[in-house]
């Protein structure tokens, strides 16, 4: 009888213990924070980070219409919660302190980059409604860049950087003047991106008809897993998207490119101790369209694929080469563009200089089908890969893109073991 009455005790006690759980974990689910802009000129850092701080696991926050200013480094750690970001977070235009290493992140290990405002985590949703998102003052930065040099890892701060999340999602969100790369994706698996902006377009009439907006990529992935990629709309004057080192089982569909210089694969094979790898690339529904030449200049490539040489110059982030890997299953397809100084292009030689070594990352299984444009050469594909690892399987599908007017269209094929689609293309040869 005394065994039975314990036993009784004990499932009340944990039937009680347990409800008490359950209603502890309701109450953190039921979480709810709400921001209103301090106003012109004061500091919404704190009550930002107090906000995510209360809210950002297990709770829901509301960020109210208008422009909150930021002041300093910023990281969100959300789990299992939700933003609303009706409004902008405005990164105060100050070149000379974002600079300073101290007042950014480097989370991104690829070239050193610098982050001023970082999510991680897990199990979370941002959605900025297509009314809100990052005021990153570009012009400022133009300007001020106008006649200085620009280097790789200089301290110029990503936009936008997603580091180290699983299963998080961005929304309608809006990317104003970003400085540098709009956003980064490292070290994360299973993200989406739906609906992403950005707009690097100079206002500065001193630098009419100049690329002053170089290096405002769309998006830079690395070292992630099972990424989307869903309706981009990027103005920049760089890579629209820039698939880097270990990136897998990446989609990327109805994106728009204005200006810059294309959908790059790349560049790869910068560590030479670090093997790049991407594996598994779908891209579909691109369009890549001509902006007025005194607004931003350059629209060079439709897809162009890129590694370091198997010889070593330098060291990362400005140097660097003979690091090895493969890019495989990649599709770009149904992609349509105005004209471009070369539609499909692929070479291994970037960073390189006469008598280098031949890349050891080898291209395979690459398929373009459903192309529509104009180029402004009459070489419509040019496709060089290495001698040390001919590129197999190349395959093109319904390509119709139109030459410069009297010219025929041509098509390159240098160290290609095997190759289907194309008219008068060498499938095998040398430099």
């Amino acid at each position: 009888m005394r065994g039975l009455l314990t036993l009784l005790v004990t499932i009340v006690f944990g039937v009680i213990c347990a409800g008490a759980a359950a209603v502890s974990e309701a109450k953190e689910l039921d979480k709810h924070c709400v921001l209103r802009p301090l106003g012109p000129g004061k500091d919404d850092t704190d009550q930002v980070e107090a906000a995510i701080a209360k809210c950002g696991h297990f709770g829901t926050t509301v960020f109210a219409p208008g422009q909150y200013n930021i002041t300093r480094k910023m990281i969100w750690d959300l789990v299992s919660s939700r933003v609303d970001l009706h409004g902008y977070l405005n990164f105060k235009p100050d070149p000379e302190y974002w600079l300073d290493p101290n007042n950014t992140y480097r989370v991104v290990f690829i070239q050193n980059q610098a982050s001023w405002f970082v999510l991680t985590g897990h199990d979370f949703v941002v959605d900025a409604h297509s009314s809100g998102g990052i005021n990153g003052n570009g012009q400022t930065w133009w300007s001020y860049y106008g006649n200085r040099t620009r280097q790789d890892g200089d301290g110029r701060p990503i936009s936008l950087t997603l580091s180290n999340v699983t299963r998080g999602v961005v929304r309608d969100f809006r990317i104003e003047a970003q400085p540098f790369w709009c956003n980064t994706v490292a070290d994360s698996r299973d993200v989406v991106y739906d609906g992403m902006y950005c707009n690097a377009t100079n206002q500065d009439p001193l630098y009419a008809g100049q690329n002053v907006v170089p290096n405002t990529d769309g998006i830079n992935t690395y070292r992630s897993d099972k990424v989307t990629l869903l309706r981009w709309d990027i103005t920049c004057g760089d890579d629209c998207l820039a698939i880097k080192g270990n990136s897998t089982n990446i989609l990327a569909k109805d994106i728009t490119c204005r200006g810059g210089n294309g959908i790059a694969i790349g560049s790869l094979g910068q560590y030479a101790n670090l093997p790049d790898i991407v594996d598994n690339l779908v891209m579909e529904d691109l369009k890549l369209i001509r902006l007025d030449s005194r607004v931003q200049p350059n629209l060079v490539s439709g897809v162009y694929l890129k590694t370091w040489t198997g010889s070593v110059h330098g060291s990362p982030p400005t140097g660097g080469g003979g690091g090895g890997g493969y890019v495989s299953n990649v599709v770009a397809r149904r992609v349509s563009f105005d004209p471009v100084t070369v539609p499909i292009h692929l070479y291994q030689t970037n960073g390189g200089h006469s008598g280098d070594n031949a890349s050891t990352l080898q291209f395979s299984n690459l398929t373009f089908s459903d192309w529509t444009g104009s180029s402004l050469r009459n070489t419509i594909v040019d496709i060089e890969c290495s001698a040390a690892v001919p590129c197999p399987n190349i395959r093109f599908h319904n390509i119709n893109v139109t030459p410069p007017n009297g010219t025929v269209p041509g098509y390159k094929c240098v160290n290609v073991a095997s190759e289907v689609g194309l008219p008068a293309c060498n499938a095998t040869g040398t430099l």
